[in-house]
């Protein structure tokens, strides 16, 4: 995620980042100008009577109101899908946070401080790396058992898991941890499962198929045919115009479908590697042998 300070906007303006659409786009904005053109050219060379085609002017806006309402709808989705990321991070850092101060007063040994500390540490760099292309097991603070064990498992977070209930057990059944203090450090236990299953619904429920390509379709077709009304009053200049608005139109689409999915390494994505190193912070703080 890219930190930057939004009262410099004139900086912005004048800045090209490789998150800019305007870069990721170029090939394709050529091609529109380049169609668009000819279709103008026909239309001068081919058509003699345009006047029908001037009527087609209210026609684009009532299409084009229409399309900024699925836009305003398609940008508003992306971007809560992104916040309920955020929120849940912002809850795993919370609860992880209150389980380390929790086992801090109820852990009097230092071997069960450190094993709290590596593993809840662990769960965040965990998670991170399973929403995206799968757990680097060299980012995990593990013994030789505990890495031959995970591999075993295809979701990683759930062995930790399982590891920090098994350890709450033998405390329970040592009598160093009371049924009623059990009870208080489950409630920050079940929250992981909790967040990560949240963050898994936004991973794997993308926009549904048909909407994301008939969305893709509406903005081509509109885009392209935009001479057919311009030409009268733009001429050839009509196609500047398709070129702008297709900018416009499509960056917002490139814009939604990269926050949509806010777990990985994109520019907007959310700062996941700064959050689980915050994490590992506060928990070795927090959890220090005594």
């Amino acid at each position: 995620m890219i930190k930057y300070n939004p009262k410099t906007w004139f900086k912005h303006i004048v800045s090209l980042k490789h998150s800019d659409t305007f870069t990721k786009l170029w090939k394709e904005l050529i091609a529109i100008g380049l169609l668009t053109l000819g279709i103008a050219y026909l239309e001068v060379t081919f058509v003699e009577n345009t006047e029908p085609l001037n009527s087609l002017m209210q026609v684009y806006s009532l299409v084009g109101f229409a399309l900024s309402l699925l836009l305003v709808f398609r940008t508003n989705t992306a971007y809560d899908r992104w916040w309920e990321g955020r929120k849940k991070w912002g809850e795993l850092v919370n609860n992880s946070r209150n389980l380390s101060l929790k086992i801090s007063t109820l852990a009097k040994h230092n071997d069960d401080r450190a094993y709290f500390r590596r593993m809840i540490s662990n769960f965040a760099f965990a998670m991170k790396e399973h929403l995206r292309e799968g757990v680097a097991l060299d980012q995990l603070d593990l013994t030789a058992k505990e890495l031959q064990e995970i591999e075993s498992f295809d979701h990683k977070p759930n062995y930790i898991l399982k590891g920090l209930y098994t350890r709450l057990e033998v405390l329970k059944q040592t009598g160093a941890l009371s049924e009623q203090n059990y009870i208080v450090v489950d409630t920050n236990m079940k929250s992981f499962s909790d967040i990560i299953g949240a963050c898994e619904r936004i991973k794997n429920t993308p926009i549904p198929y048909s909407y994301s390509v008939f969305f893709k379709k509406f903005i081509f077709l509109y885009v392209t045919t935009l001479p057919l009304a311009f030409v009268n009053s733009f001429g050839y200049y009509s196609s500047i115009v398709s070129i702008f608005v297709f900018y416009i139109l499509v960056s917002m689409e490139i814009l939604a479908e990269e926050i949509e999915d806010p777990f990985g390494t994109d520019d907007n994505d959310l700062p996941t590697d700064g959050l689980s190193e915050k994490i590992k912070s506060n928990i070795h703080e927090i959890l220090a042998d005594d």
